[in-house]
């Protein structure tokens, strides 16, 4: 299977979290994937999640309920490790669609409202430090 060159930072949409030209951060040294959510509330076994930013471009106030979603370890780049929740939902690179596993974190105080990590790209992606928005600028308008 070959392997489609990504460049460091990218624009991409989530359909399915209604999000879309999104900032991305192509983030090798993280195994999972994080996107930025202002609120995370569980009820009666869903989750309800607040995707709000007055700092990240093109994050209005979009609010998801997901029936199915796990909590799972993620050590972060100091070397804490904290419980976050985790959920599926799918991303477009390319103009293909793509499942993705996304775990929630507040990142208003971060470049980035999304990470894209080594879980999602493997086998799919190779990483080209020098470029950027290759995904986006091959967006059928």
């Amino acid at each position: 299977m070959s392997k489609t060159i990504i460049g460091r930072i990218d624009k991409v949409d989530f359909p399915k979290l209604e999000l879309y030209n999104i900032d991305v951060k192509i983030d090798t040294g993280a195994y999972t994937s994080a996107i930025h959510c202002s609120e995370i509330i569980e009820i009666d076994k869903t989750l309800l999640c607040i995707f709000n930013s007055n700092v990240h471009q093109n994050f209005g106030k979009t609010e998801m309920i997901f029936d199915s979603y796990s909590l799972t370890n993620v050590k972060s780049s100091n070397g804490y490790k904290v419980n976050r929740y985790k959920v599926k939902s799918e991303v477009i690179f390319f103009g293909k669609t793509y499942k993705i596993n996304l775990t929630l974190s507040t990142r208003d105080d971060m470049k980035f409202p999304v990470l894209i990590g080594r879980q999602f790209l493997s086998k799919k992606f190779i990483v080209d430090v020098d470029l950027e928005n290759v995904s986006y600028y091959k967006k059928t308008p």
